[in-house]
Parts: C-alpha cells; sequence; structure tokens
C-alpha cells in the first residue's frame, strides 16, 4: 500500500485549504484513513479519520473547522481545512490500517511521505 499527499500549502490565518490522499496497491483490506499531522517539537497527533462505514473522528483543535471525506471507492480521502489558524501548521500526513480509527500513529499501517502547511497570521 502506497499514500501519497497533496494539496499543502502557505495561507494566511482565515483562509481555507484542501489536502488530498491517494492510496493505492492492495487496500481492499484497509478499513481507516486518516490524516496526522506534526509541528516542530511536537509530538505527531491525529487531526481527522474516517473508517470504511463512515465513522468520523476529529481531534479537538479541528472540531468545526476541518472535514474528512472519503470517495466512493475508499481510494482517496480529503481534509477540508477552514478558519486556519497559525497554530494549524504542520507537516500533514496520511495514514492508513486495518482497524478502527486510533489517535496512536503507531497503530496505522502506512503512512505517506507528508505534505507542508503553513499559516500565517
Amino acid at each position: 500500500v502506497q499514500l501519497a499527499e497533496s494539496g499543502g500549502g502557505m495561507r494566511q490565518a482565515g483562509d481555507s485549504l484542501k489536502l488530498s490522499c491517494v492510496a493505492s496497491g492492495d487496500i481492499i483490506s484497509l478499513n481507516a484513513l486518516a490524516w496526522f499531522r506534526q509541528a516542530p517539537g511536537k509530538q505527531r497527533e491525529l487531526v481527522a479519520g474516517i473508517t470504511n462505514s463512515g465513522i468520523i473522528n476529529y481531534g479537538d483543535s479541528v472540531k468545526g473547522r476541518f472535514i474528512i471525506s472519503r470517495n466512493n471507492a475508499g481510494n482517496m480521502v480529503y481534509l477540508q481545512m477552514n478558519s486556519l489558524k497559525p497554530e494549524d501548521t504542520a507537516i500533514y500526513y496520511c495514514a492508513a490500517t486495518y482497524y478502527g480509527i486510533s489517535g496512536v500513529p503507531a497503530d496505522y499501517d502506512y503512512w505517506g511521505q507528508g505534505t507542508q502547511v503553513t499559516v500565517s497570521s
């Protein structure tokens, strides 16, 4: 399984940005796709996750601002980021697991290379 993120960039506070992640390879058994982020000097944290059945979890810091979605084929996951804040600045990673959504990075089986999101004030 390979994951590839796209859509990162630089924005100002209050702007919006949409990230995309494409999953390829033997993805039929995958369940949850998720977005994590990691800022310099901080631990990697769950931003949002979505399962094949449509269960969604968001990290507390993005609830009400970010929206995760997945295409019907199950090989694409998106993160619509609205009302961006400087504290959203991080590398955003796409992750996949055969199990349910978890906030523990070690529970994920596959990771993308990450895409940088920078939000200026």
